[in-house]
């Protein structure tokens, strides 16, 4: 198959670096490089090129950087477009749903991705590019990488058409117009799926409803000067030394840290503060920690008699990579201690 394929990688996998190259710009390389030889092993065609860009460089520079890569393809003759795989790196999978969207739009090519169930890039662009459900880590790479380039090859030869349950990508929520091969009327089919569903039989719904987990909205507080307040945070902003060793992404543990009697938190002494979290630049964080946990914006508050009181204890964990189920359970365990305290409202800080 003489066709061409150009693939979107981060500075880890391109083999540039680690976290401490997380900054590094795009820059674009002959042939198959780092993790894009997973792709050409099962790739009919030849990738041509790889692009490879700092996960910290696309997040906070976004729009350049996916600027700067689109003109670095614009003489680069390619058929299709790999993006990742990605995992549960929530960076990573940003990047490969930004940069793979806007290559789509400006070339017209089909764009493929692979991600963790758990990364938010995949509901921010499983509409615009296919993405098939991946591991967790790079364990899976080999795995991972396979599927993405069988639908590769399956694009590329015109197999078609590619229905999200047949082919195994999220679904997209795009309806296609499909001629059925026994040629049976919509009214047939509905009674059919009616008298299954009166008898208790298994049917399958021609137009399935996604199912929302929602929250409640709890309601206002009117009087905040009578209230005690708690900050509970996933920016990963714990004591010095790590007690509770609560991982820097896919959490699986929180903490609860005493800031009584603290007008704000120090991160000068052994008894100060810093973030283990691996989602973000940790430098401001590190060098003031109220950033993140604002101890020092709620004492103020507090002294002003705009609430009524700060409680005692700070609760965190670490969101990057940290899945649907984890963080329930921690929440439910947070919740439970902020309320056995008659903690009355909570602010909910991030990165």
């Amino acid at each position: 198959m003489d066709k061409k394929a150009v693939v979107y990688i981060n500075q880890f996998f391109g083999q540039i670096g680690g976290e401490e190259a997380a900054d590094h710009p795009p820059e674009i390389q002959e042939g198959a490089v780092g993790a894009a030889q997973a792709l050409a092993a099962g790739f009919e065609g030849r990738i041509s090129h790889t692009v490879i860009c700092g996960d910290n460089f696309m997040s906070s520079n976004q729009e350049e950087a996916v600027s700067r890569i689109l003109e670095m393809l614009e003489d680069i003759d390619f058929d299709i477009f790999f993006a990742g795989p990605a995992f549960q790196a929530g960076r990573y999978g940003n990047a490969c749903g930004a940069v793979g969207k806007a290559v789509k739009e400006e070339f017209e090519v089909p764009v493929i991705s692979s991600m963790n169930e758990e990364n938010p890039g995949v509901d921010i662009f499983k509409k615009d590019i296919y993405i098939f459900p991946g591991g967790r880590s790079g364990a899976k790479m080999q795995e991972d990488a396979g599927k993405m380039a069988r639908f590769g090859n399956k694009i590329l030869k015109e197999e078609g058409p590619f229905p999200a349950d047949e082919e195994g990508f999220f679904k997209r929520g795009i309806r296609h117009q499909y001629f059925r091969p026994d040629e049976k009327p919509a009214a047939e089919r509905a009674v059919e799926m009616l008298l299954k569903k009166m008898k208790g039989e298994e049917y399958t719904s021609e137009l399935p409803i996604p199912e929302v987990d929602r929250v409640e909205i709890a309601p206002a507080i009117k009087d905040l000067s009578q209230v005690k307040v708690a900050l509970v945070s996933s920016g990963g902003i714990v004591p010095i030394d790590n007690p509770d060793r609560i991982q820097s992404a896919s959490a699986t543990r929180w903490g609860k840290y005493s800031i009584s009697g603290m007008d704000r938190l120090d991160n000068r002494s052994s008894q100060g503060f810093k973030t283990i979290h691996a989602g973000y630049d940790p430098a401001a964080a590190d060098d003031d920690p109220n950033r993140v946990v604002p101890v020092d914006a709620l004492r103020k508050y507090e002294s002003e008699g705009r609430i009524g009181e700060l409680h005692d204890y700070f609760y965190v964990t670490v969101g990057t990579g940290t899945t649907v189920g984890e963080a329930a359970r921690m929440g439910r365990e947070i919740a439970q201690d902020l309320k056995d305290a008659g903690v009355q409202a909570v602010i909910l800080t991030s990165t």
